[in-house]
This record gives structure tokens, C-alpha cells and sequence, in this order.
């Protein structure tokens, strides 16, 4: 019997949808089968890059797939693929079999499995975790059904806990220290990306970012998995911890946790391989102009550089009046390095000491002109 709902056009794909579903914000569960009309850009990126991937075959599973909405986009959007829609829910089937129907798909086929069970059985060239709220109850299972050199894309939606609203649960579920405030964001980000390298070391595997980012009302990573010890050791190198002075708004970064670097571990490297972002496509997407907008702000953050800065902040600390951001990176830029960044439009990175940084923000502010 198939589902009643309604047909939404996304990207290049028909989707049938329950009537009732999450449009914005955090989703929330409406009947029993999830579907958030928002996550529309996120579903936009993992279309863009599995098709940057340009794999001759690709096997994918996406584990958690409800109406089988990143599926079904995948399956047709992204040539020379292979889609396992897994949920373990029997309500999902239907839709994701509709959704398979309506786009006359032979390269996308509907599992009802447990994905524990799922993964101890197949693995795959690209596994997608996207569950309601944190992955880590799901994170290593999800690596199990990674095959060698696989892509493995996460998703967590506990905002709280990783930005550090919930300090307690989030040292209970990822056993990090988060940091509160203007680099929050960033901070539950590189949490998230701290904990995957984590699990992914136990396994004797490393990883290389190939994208991660904050968006709305979650994080998101994409790693490419590297095989072995080594591997393994050179990304637990890339893990640290930081100290943050609130009244002064010094940070330092150290590998090992101390009396004077109480918060973390982090992941400390790149976020992006940009030079691969780069090569992303937005034609087709279902929000072409966020796209290339995130695109942009991606490929030219200074992802060597570790957290970010607010003229929110600096504003605060210097009881002076901020300057439009874009005058002030390019100014900044003058003097060293500095760029924009995609976790907030107040935000900026930059290789310029914060002792030289202070008097250039007094120079740049209104209230000295």
C-alpha cells in the first residue's frame, strides 16, 4: 500500500514526503517517519561531493534513510552508484520504496535492518550517519561497514552539549571539555571530528577531512578513511587542547592536557581539503546560491588556523563600536592573514597575534575615525 503524502521536487529528484513534516529548525519527529525539509542543503552537499568523488563505482549506505530522501537523491543525482536506504524502522519501507518507484531507480534498494547488524554483514565505499540527535551510539558500527579507503560522512544534531550549553553531557558522550561562547561553534565541530578520529584509531585507521562543516542545527564531517597504524597515529597527533582567558581572550593551543589547557581534545587539523571543495559542481542543487555561497566561504577560510575570532568579542573586551567585517579582513590582510568564516557572519580568522591584532581592531573601529 503506498504511503499518502506529497511530491516535493529537490535537486533533480521527486520525493514523496509525509504531509506533516519538519520544514525549519531542529526536526522533530511528526508521525513515524522523519523527514526535515531544511536539511535540503545538507542532502545538496553530499550530492555535490559524491559526484567530486567521480568514482567509477561507488557502493553507498545511508543507514538511517526514514522516507529515503538522501537515498533516492544519491541513487539518481550521482552516476555510477550502488544505494543501500537501510532505516530499521518497517514504516520507512514504504516510503522508501515509493521513492525508489517514482524515480524508476535500479540502482537503489530499500533494507529493514538494524544498521549494527547492517555493517557486521557488508561494508561500502561511502557509509552516511545521520541519526536524530548524537552518532556516537552508532559511530563505530558505522566504521565497521566502511570498506578500505572508504568515505564515511557524519552528522550530529546534540547542539548542546557539543557547543557546551550541556558541559556535563557532553564530557559524559564525547569525553571532551567543550568551550563556551564566541568559538563554540567551531568548537563542537572540531569535538565531533575529535571523536570520529578517536573511534577511527581504534580500528588502526586514520583520516583526511574532506569536509566538514556547521549549518543551521547540526555539524558535519566527511572523511576520507586512511588505512593502518601509522595512519592511525598521525591523526591522533592532530588531536589537542586549548586554553581560553575570557577576560583577556588569549587562547593557546597544547597537545596534552594541563592545569593551564583544560579544554578539549579537539581536533586541531584542517577542516577542508579545499583544493577537492573546489572542484565541487552546484549545478542542479536544490539551493544553488547557498551553495556557492558555502563553497566560497569553504575554499578560503585559513584552515590552518584554530578558532576563530568575533567582532562581537572584540568589541565587548574593547567597549568599542565594530567595524564592517569585510573592511576589517581586508585590512587585516595587509598585516598578515586573515579571511571570513562559514560559522558565522561576525566571525574571522586570522595568523595575527592577538597583541597586534587589538590595536588594528581600535584603528578600524568607527569610534576612531
Amino acid at each position: 500500500m503506498s504511503p499518502e503524502g506529497s511530491v516535493i521536487r529537490e535537486g533533480g529528484t521527486d520525493i514523496l514526503v509525509p504531509q506533516r513534516h519538519s520544514t525549519h529548525g531542529p526536526g522533530k519527529k511528526m508521525g513515524t517517519v522523519f523527514f526535515n525539509e531544511q536539511m535540503s542543503f545538507n542532502r545538496d552537499v553530499s550530492v555535490m561531493l559524491l559526484r567530486a568523488l567521480n568514482r567509477e563505482k561507488l557502493t553507498v549506505a545511508d543507514a538511517m534513510a526514514a522516507t529515503g530522501s538522501r537515498s533516492v537523491r544519491i541513487a539518481n543525482e550521482v552516476p555510477n552508484t550502488e544505494v543501500v536506504a537501510n532505516d530499521i524502522s518497517s514504516d520507512a519501507m514504504p516510503w522508501i520504496r515509493r521513492n525508489i518507484e517514482i524515480n524508476s531507480l535500479s540502482n537503489c534498494e530499500a533494507s529493514n535492518r538494524d544498521m549494527h547488524v547492517l555493517f557486521s554483514e557488508r561494508t561500502f565505499g561511502y557509509v552516511d550517519l545521520d541519526p536524530f540527535g548524537s552518532p556516537v551510539p552508532f559511530l563505530q558500527s558505522a566504521i565497521r561497514g566502511c570498506g578500505r579507503r572508504a568515505v564515511l560522512a557524519v552528522t550530529a544534531t546534540d547542539m548542546a552539549p557539543l557547543a557546551g550549553a550541556h558541559a556535563v553531557k557532553c564530557r559524559r558522550r564525547y569525553q571532551c571539555e567543550p568551550v563556551r561562547g564566541y568559538m563554540c561553534h567551531e568548537g563542537g565541530l572540531r569535538i565531533l571530528m575529535c571523536t570520529v578520529a578517536r573511534e577511527l584509531a581504534k580500528f588502526d585507521r586514520g583520516m583526511r577531512p574532506l569536509l566538514s562543516f556547521y549549518a543551521d542545527h547540526y555539524y558535519r564531517t566527511y572523511v576520507q578513511i586512511e588505512e593502518g597504524a601509522k595512519a592511525a597515529d598521525a591523526t591522533l597527533a592532530r588531536l589537542g587542547y586549548m586554553e581560553y582567558d575570557t577576560e583577556t581572550m588569549e587562547r593557546s593551543l597544547s597537545p596534552v592536557r594541563d592545569d593551564r589547557h583544560p579544554l578539549g581534545p579537539f581536533w586541531l587539523g584542517p577542516l577542508h581539503d579545499q583544493g577537492f571543495v573546489r572542484t565541487f559542481s552546484t549545478e542542479g542543487m536544490a539551493d544553488e546560491r547557498r551553495c556557492r555561497k558555502y563553497i566560497d566561504l569553504w575554499t578560503n577560510e585559513l584552515d590552518d588556523q584554530v578558532f576563530v575570532y568575533d567582532v562581537s568579542e572584540l568589541s565587548s573586551h574593547l567597549k568599542m563600536s565594530p567595524p564592517r567585517i569585510a573592511d576589517f579582513v581586508e585590512m587585516l590582510n595587509q598585516h598578515g592573514r586573515a579571511s571570513l568564516t562559514h560559522f558565522s557572519p561576525t566571525e574571522f580568522m586570522t595568523d595575527i597575534p592577538l597583541s597586534d591584532l587589538i590595536p588594528l581592531y581600535r584603528d578600524c573601529s568607527p569610534d576612531s575615525q
